[in-house]
């Protein structure tokens, strides 16, 4: 993998763990950390050993802070525009990667931080995180799929009230909302995401990447349309060797040996 200053990968038994790593800053995402995360997803996009992915945040404090609010102040209009655009491609490649990414929320999640994990397939919060979109208190407003993703969560009327008011709220509210999966001890934080990605890549592959396709495409698109998307999906996977082991397991009793095709 090419040489990065940030964004540290560790890579081990189908699991890949994307660390952001500038705790100084409380993992503040500025364009050299925009670049090194869309690289590493494009390596580890192409290799098929991985299944799972866990981004987390370096130190103890933040999982990410947000956008580097120094080199957004220092930003002309054209690199504020580069920067909006580069966030949103980043944060949609990993949305619509071919692995399953779990958000390891270890801290602070503000801002941008708040909206990398909405671009996440799962996320998995430690009992010290606080999340939020307090960008309208320093002038801006969400631009990484906040004002988005969000509301495909919790509906216009919870989305508009935490980005109108820039609040910041707790992990239990968090967790009400259904913006966060589940809530675990801080110390337990990586050790229950190690668990849920293993009982992934438990499963079929290829039935796991195509019911990942037919929840993110489907609920973009009217019922009549996604129950369309579902079926050919269903179809795909059906086609499958993978299928056949499932199946034959089962009536066999045994553990099934997927091998992805």
């Amino acid at each position: 993998m090419e040489k990065v200053k940030y964004v540290r990968t560790q890579i081990g038994s189908g699991i890949a763990t994307i660390t952001i790593d500038r705790p100084d800053v409380l993992n503040a995402i500025d364009d050299e950390v925009l670049e090194e995360l869309e690289t590493t997803f494009n390596v580890i996009e192409k290799d098929e050993k991985i299944r799972v992915v866990i981004i987390t945040g370096g130190g103890e404090k933040a999982f990410v802070a947000g956008g580097d609010i120094d080199a957004m102040k220092r930003m002309s209009v054209i690199e504020g525009e580069r920067f909006v655009y580069k966030g949103q491609c980043v944060l949609s490649k990993i949305e619509n990667s071919n692995k399953v990414v779990i958000a390891a929320i270890n801290g602070y999640a503000l801002g941008g931080g708040t909206e990398l994990a909405l671009a996440c397939d799962i996320r998995i919060a430690s009992d010290k995180a606080k999340l939020g979109l307090p960008e309208v208190c320093i002038g801006l407003y969400p631009g990484w799929g906040g004002t988005q993703r969000l509301v495909r969560l919790v509906g216009k009327g919870v989305a508009k009230e935490l980005v109108f008011t820039g609040r910041r709220i707790s992990v239990h509210e968090a967790k009400e909302l259904g913006i966060v999966n589940r809530i675990v001890p801080h110390d337990e934080l990586m050790s229950s995401c190690v668990e849920l990605a293993e009982s992934i890549l438990a499963n079929s592959p290829m039935a796991v990447i195509q019911s990942k396709k037919a929840i993110n495409q489907g609920s973009e698109i009217s019922l009549d349309n996604a129950l369309s998307l579902e079926a050919e999906a269903w179809l795909v996977n059906f086609s499958t060797e993978d299928r056949v082991e499932g199946l034959s397991a089962f009536l066999e009793k045994r553990k099934p040996n997927y091998l992805g095709r």
